[in-house]
């Protein structure tokens, strides 16, 4: 319960830079059925029982599919989540794709960014530009700032060895 509490608290420093024009909170059963329409920003809370599709999400985003068009800054939590851009946790035990950029952590058993300074821990981590680390089974960047550990390790842009078993690095 201590970690919900947490959690909560960190979402909520988040919410605190919100815009004037977003909701303070979002309850959805599936995208149109949800208290406010995709285009509404929510800065606050976000239950998504199944599936939650709004512009901006700022704060706590909560559910089984949890979507922003745009920017996620805070932590989202459940199965599968995507963003456009973000800043926080993405914290979804099946799928984290971020479309853009992401800064931040990543968790879960597939995690997936276009850029970002970021961490991602999963079974299968991808990015396109990245600084940051990689643990995991499979981890495959076509640029990187930083280290990645896991059975298979692929860098592209590498001149030697991109593709290392355990252990690859470049800076």
């Amino acid at each position: 319960m201590k970690r919900v509490y947490i959690i909560g608290a960190i979402a909520m420093a988040f919410a605190t830079g919100a815009g004037a024009e977003s909701k303070p909170i979002q309850v959805s059963l599936f995208n149109p059925v949800q208290m406010f329409d995709d285009k509404t920003a929510i800065a606050g809370l976000r239950v998504n029982l199944v599936y939650g599709l709004n512009t901006d999400m700022t704060g706590l985003d909560v559910g089984f599919v949890n979507h922003a068009t745009g920017t996620l800054k805070g932590v989202q939590w459940g199965g599968i989540g995507i963003v456009g851009d973000g800043a926080g946790w993405q914290f979804n035990y099946l799928a984290n794709i971020t479309r853009n950029e992401f800064n931040g952590l990543q968790t879960g058993v597939y995690n997936q960014l276009h850029k970002g300074k970021s961490v991602q821990l999963g079974l299968f981590n991808f990015g396109d530009h990245m600084s940051g680390f990689q643990l995991g089974l499979f981890n495959s960047v076509e640029s990187m700032h930083g280290l990645q550990i896991g059975l298979i390790n692929i860098i592209h842009a590498k001149d030697m060895l991109p593709i290392l078993p355990i252990v690859n690095w470049q800076f």
